[in-house]
């Protein structure tokens, strides 16, 4: 670990992809309950609705022609396909249809008739497909047939009217070319003139045209289309089917978790990445402690034997040995954003016990003097020692009252200053003997580890930034907010502090649950208490340089003292 660490790359787009999707996955329980609603509403539609029976007739539609058999005629001349559709689904076929449906007996309006109507047009052709979807089989192809055949009847009427009407307006244009025909004959019989002659060939001539097109116009094949495809009662009701809609709700369902993941994450204070948490503290993560079932009435994983709690301890500590922030001082103030500072404490003694292994000689100093239990929680592994000689000029109060000696198995031995109760707790965290012992780091091969209380709770951690230089943030990442790190960052910087870095722990309440359940280890038989086994996750040695630092004693460069 150095001081200058590389900030996340923000336009690596992929990388921030992973990372939104697997922040979204922290919220399974949306996801899950997105899931749920969706086959519960899949499984409602499919089941609780009713039945729908769906018949379908095809017409093709034709235009009227004099001719059909005669080389380029054609059936589609002057048709509208798309306005034939809307013929289809008008009022007025509906109202044909319904009158032809109450002479069978089934009574309905030509509205609600309507409703149940769906007419397409497959590409490229002059095809109507009428679809009907009813309550019963029979119903939806009787409907079906009806307004199929509402609609061949309305065509015809239609050409017929068209018909009439021309035939109309052409005998409108015979009446007086007859009548003056009929005078020209006439004049003809008295001896008329040519030009009499003449205007009589003429008018005959228009008489001539004008009855060939009436005659070609009742001779016309008034033919609306034919019904290619009669409807037939379906023998299965129409729709997707449960195993459909149940997939179509789970998608849905798995659509709508993301959303409302999406609007939790974005509304969420709390840190949502490592990368994140880097952002907002400044400062490296020196490294994330895994889920493991701590021993009964033991902090220190170290010493209890190999498991990954321990190694990742011990790599932490080998990253702080090696940064030259913390070489230079060798003083670690480690601590808390807010809440309960038990993670906070065992990192310290954990730590401790890490660079005691390293040959250090190491002091911890407990500076929690509202709520002090490191001593109580380290176990029977303590014994008292004498203070140093400055110690009882002091009076015998906190700190130069006494030390502790905690032997770690197979691992040495650090000092540690217990806390205790005080009147004045800013007093005394500021008073001469705290500055005399933070100073024993100055001496070769010691290192000083202060645990204050949660910086944020209380002005103790600041009052002794001054002094202890470097600060070490404990803390659960799915708890603290961003603006708790971005104030944890200004507050140190203020105070003349740096913050080395950020160790994750998961937790405890979800410790506690995985400590709910495991089962206990059972106690084998003879006198004494269990002996100390591996923890669940422990694993095997693999070749990690880090499993084999305990037995690597570290020297400090004298250029970096």
């Amino acid at each position: 670990m150095t001081s200058h660490h590389r900030a996340p790359d923000d336009q690596d787009e992929p990388a921030l992809l992973r990372d939104q999707f697997r922040q979204l996955l922290r919220y399974r329980s949306l996801l899950a309950c997105g899931v749920v609603v969706g086959l519960l509403g899949g499984g409602y539609l499919a089941l609780g609705g009713e039945d729908t029976y769906t018949a379908t007739g095809e017409v093709l539609v034709r235009s009227a022609i004099s001719d059909p058999f005669a080389a380029g005629s054609t059936a589609d001349k002057g048709i509208n396909i798309g306005s034939e559709r809307q013929t289809a689904v008008s009022d007025t076929v509906g109202t044909l249809a319904a009158g032809n449906l109450l002479k069978a007996g089934d009574d309905v309006t030509a509205r609600k008739l309507l409703t149940g109507l769906q007419v397409t047009n497959p590409p490229n052709t002059l095809t109507l497909r009428f679809s009907y979807a009813a309550a019963t089989p029979e119903q939806a192809r009787a409907r079906a047939e009806a307004l199929a055949g509402a609609y061949l009847a309305h065509r015809k009427a239609r050409t017929l009217e068209s018909i009439q009407n021309m035939s109309d307006g052409y005998r409108a244009q015979l009446r007086p070319l007859e009548e003056k025909r009929d005078l020209l004959e006439d004049q003809t019989g008295t001896g008329a003139e040519d030009d009499v002659s003449s205007a009589r060939a003429n008018i005959i001539v228009s008489i001539s045209e004008l009855s060939r097109k009436i005659s070609e116009l009742k001779a016309l094949d008034t033919t609306p289309g034919y019904l290619n495809k009669k409807p037939v009662a379906p023998t299965s009701p129409t729709g997707p089917g449960l195993p459909l809609l149940l997939g179509l709700g789970g998608v849905v369902g798995l659509a709508l978790g993301l959303l409302l993941s999406w609007v939790r994450l974005v509304f969420d204070p709390a840190v949502r990445s490592p990368r994140e948490l880097v952002r907002s503290l400044g400062a490296p993560l020196l490294g994330t402690l895994p889920r493991e079932r701590a021993a009964a009435g033991s902090m220190l994983a170290i010493g209890r034997g190999t498991s990954r709690l321990a190694e990742e301890y011990r790599a932490v500590a080998f990253r702080l040995a090696y940064d030259p922030s913390f070489a230079e001082s060798r003083r670690l103030l480690v601590t808390a954003p807010r809440g309960d500072n038990t993670a906070a404490a065992a990192a310290a003694a954990n730590l401790a016990a890490a660079f005691a292994e390293m040959g250090r000689d190491v002091l911890l100093v407990e500076a929690d003097l509202r709520t002090p239990s490191l001593a109580r929680d380290l176990g029977s592994g303590s014994h008292e020692v004498r203070p140093p000689r400055w110690a009882a000029a002091e009076g015998g109060g906190w700190p130069a009252g006494g030390r502790t000696n905690v032997d770690v198995p197979g691992s040495g031995a650090f000092a540690l200053i217990p806390g205790t109760t005080v009147d004045n707790v800013p007093r005394a965290l500021t008073s001469p003997p705290v500055g005399r012992i933070v100073a024993e780091a100055d001496r070769t091969g010691n290192v000083v580890i202060v645990l204050a209380p949660p910086v944020l709770s209380y002005a103790d951690a600041v009052a002794l930034v001054d002094r202890v230089e470097g600060v070490m943030v404990v803390c659960d990442p799915r708890e603290v907010h961003r603006s708790d790190l971005e104030r944890i960052r200004e507050i140190i910087g203020a105070s003349g502090g740096a913050v080395l870095g950020a160790l994750l722990h998961p937790g405890r309440r979800r410790l506690r649950r995985a400590e709910r359940r495991a089962k206990p280890t059972r106690r084998r038989g003879g006198g004494g208490g269990p002996a100390p086994t591996a923890g669940p996750d422990a694993p095997e040695t693999t070749g990690d340089p880090t499993e084999t630092l305990g037995l690597r004693a570290f020297t400090q460069p004298a250029a970096r003292r």
